[in-house]
């Protein structure tokens, strides 16, 4: 029996990449709209303690559990020895809240994060560098596994190094399978691929899911613009599934099939003050379960089993 548990990010009510978004928002609304939109995990975000001390009694209160948290990753400078310590106090937290997961993405020469930056600058790897890179990886998410029980989720990203489907598929090929992969099909989308098509090739080594919907239009007008990524998410290239054009029913169903067990985390970069909170939460939570359940799995309070 193959386990699928729904979760939300906190992106729908505050972006970490830019405050301004929902910086007004306090975490306890945050938190407490997660569970009245039916939601019973959450990833971190900008605004959640990491004092596993503070964090686990603030989420019980609000009846949720951490699937994970994104982790930024600096393999790309740093070697091995460097990036565990610099991750150490993350995995401590995520070890803490019993994570099984680690969301990890290269942030050390992204353009994601700069709103001027246009998506032709960057950088990406050559066979040789990747390779490189790979056999990094693999020692980092070796030694996690080994020592901390956590898998390495690593997470593709317009914007970074891992971004198009040939990315991510030469990623796997050069790591070992101790390297997990973040399924996102909005980024899988706005990479460039087909997110079922790519999933399908890919899902033996899928260890977390983020579920994030895009809006096709605004996608093709920021590459043909060759405009930031930040500059897209503000037009509204993201939004909750059911709202785009991303075929969830096949995405599902292909996870199902695989016996994937694990997270699967709604996620949508949107401005609040645009996208009200509550509601696209609310719409997601609604429409996944339907979809859910048309792929076979059954509903069991906030944990589908197939």
């Amino acid at each position: 029996m193959s386990t699928l548990q729904l979760a939300i990010s906190p992106l729908t009510w505050s972006n970490d990449d830019m405050p301004a978004l929902g910086g007004n928002i306090p975490l306890d609304t945050c938190l407490a709209e997660m569970r009245l939109a039916g939601f019973t995990g959450t990833e971190l975000g900008a605004k959640y303690p990491r004092d596993p001390q503070l964090l686990l009694p603030l989420l019980r209160a609000h009846g949720l559990k951490l699937a994970s948290g994104w982790c930024s990753g600096h393999l790309m400078r740093d070697d091995v020895d460097t990036e565990w310590r610099a991750i150490a106090p993350h995995v401590a937290l995520l070890r803490a809240a019993g994570v099984s997961a680690m969301v990890y993405g290269e942030v050390s020469n992204t353009v994601h994060g700069n709103i001027d930056a246009p998506l032709s600058t960057r950088v990406a790897l050559t066979p040789d560098q990747l390779k490189r890179y790979g056999e990094r990886l693999t020692e980092l998410a070796e030694r996690l596994l080994r020592e901390e029980g956590i898998r390495l989720a690593f997470h593709h990203h317009v914007g970074t190094i891992i971004e198009t489907p040939a990315d991510i598929l030469g990623l796997l090929a050069c790591t070992s399978d101790a390297v997990g992969l973040t399924f996102d099909t909005g980024h899988a989308s706005f990479g460039g691929g087909d997110p079922v098509a790519l999933l399908q090739q890919c899902v033996s080594r899928v260890a977390h899911v983020h579920l994030k919907d895009v809006r096709s239009p605004v996608l093709q007008a920021t590459r043909a613009q060759d405009r930031s990524f930040l500059s897209a998410v503000l037009d509204g290239a993201f939004t909750v599934p059911g709202d785009g054009t991303v075929d969830f029913p096949a995405v599902l169903a292909c996870l199902h099939k695989s016996g994937y067990r694990g997270w699967a985390v709604v996620e949508a970069e949107q401005d609040p003050a645009k996208a009200h909170p509550l509601t696209y939460a609310r719409m997601a939570h609604d429409y996944i379960a339907q979809q859910v359940t048309a792929t076979g799995y059954t509903v069991d309070g906030g944990v589908w089993y197939g």
